[in-house]
């Protein structure tokens, strides 16, 4: 009888876990358009540098192809947060998530070092100026990678993904670099030879941007595996909800912990102290059945019943 309970239990969280198909779905393609992107722009970025003499905008390249292996990993990452809960993973496999967004925080890291070491190897050499049609490749890149920012940003904001906002900000990372880059380059062909190790200098300024965005994005995920409190806003409308439900008299402790695309909450439920066990037992089915249809986000309430 108790391993039927289980197995209910079970299957319960896991439909609540998989009920947002669609979003699951949308974080599929946008991790996907996200890497095609990544490998293109990689390609276009490389061969303008060769041949147009700008080692800032070989550095570029070299990240935007990090980049694209951190969206490997993004979507190789995701298939596996977002399988439904089984027995030796009850809550789900959600936690998955954050530690994508570790692989993907270190993708920039990693971009950061390689962009520093090449421009100071470059400026320790003596080269040529880039070529001038250099100039028109970096505002190219700088406006598509904007562009692709920001709709992976709505896609993060949409689906509460922390490894979908850090997808968000390679790309955003990515923009800074060739920013810098185009600074770098206009500067030497403006003021010719003597500058040729601007754009150098550009793409050592950009690493620095690099890292304080990997930080960003490292912060939040580093709260999410730790369980730390994020969630004041839900917590109110939780004990809102509450309110609603026929028989509950107050919520007293409320936690919410988030689990890769959902919420786990563990509430305590004040109720009349003379009602019976199964009567209570009632309310707090009524309030979780009501808190997962308001609040799709929520897998699971764990209630604690306390008498008035």
């Amino acid at each position: 009888m108790n391993n039927e309970l289980k197995q209910s239990e079970i299957s319960n969280r896991s439909q609540n876990i998989t009920k947002n198909k669609a979003l699951v779905k949308r974080l599929k393609i946008t991790g996907l358009f996200s890497l095609i992107t990544n490998l293109v722009l990689s390609v276009i970025k490389f061969v303008a540098g060769h041949f147009g003499n700008s080692y800032a905008l070989i550095a570029d390249a070299i990240e935007s192809f990090l980049d694209a292996l951190g969206s490997l990993m993004f979507m190789f990452g995701i298939r596996y947060a977002t399988k439904p809960a089984d027995e030796n993973h009850p809550y789900g496999h959600g936690k998955a998530e954050p530690l994508i967004t570790f692989v993907v925080v270190g993708f920039l890291i990693l971009s950061a070092i390689v962009i520093v070491y090449n421009s100071v190897q470059n400026i320790m050499t003596p080269h040529g100026l880039p070529k001038p049609y250099t100039v028109y490749v970096l505002l190219g890149v700088i406006l598509i990678k904007e562009v692709i920012y920001r709709i992976i940003k709505r896609q993060a904001r949409i689906t509460k993904s922390n490894a979908l906002k850090a997808e968000a900000w390679h790309h955003r990372g990515d923009a800074i670099t060739s920013v810098a880059a185009l600074i770098g380059v206009s500067f030497a062909l403006c003021f010719g030879e003597e500058y040729e190790a601007a754009d150098d200098w550009a793409a050592i300024f950009a690493s620095i941007l690099i890292l304080y965005n990997a930080y960003r994005i490292f912060r939040p995920a580093l709260g999410e595996v730790m369980d730390e409190h994020f969630y004041d806003e839900m917590i109110i409308d939780i004990r809102k909800i509450s309110t609603t439900v026929p028989g509950v008299i107050e919520t007293e402790k409320c936690f919410v912990r988030k689990t890769g695309l959902v919420y786990h909450v563990d509430l305590h439920l004040i109720v009349d102290g003379e009602i019976t066990v199964k009567a209570g037992h009632k309310i707090a089915h009524d309030l979780k059945s009501k808190l997962i249809q308001e609040i799709p986000q929520i897998a699971d309430v764990l209630i604690h019943v306390e008498p008035n």
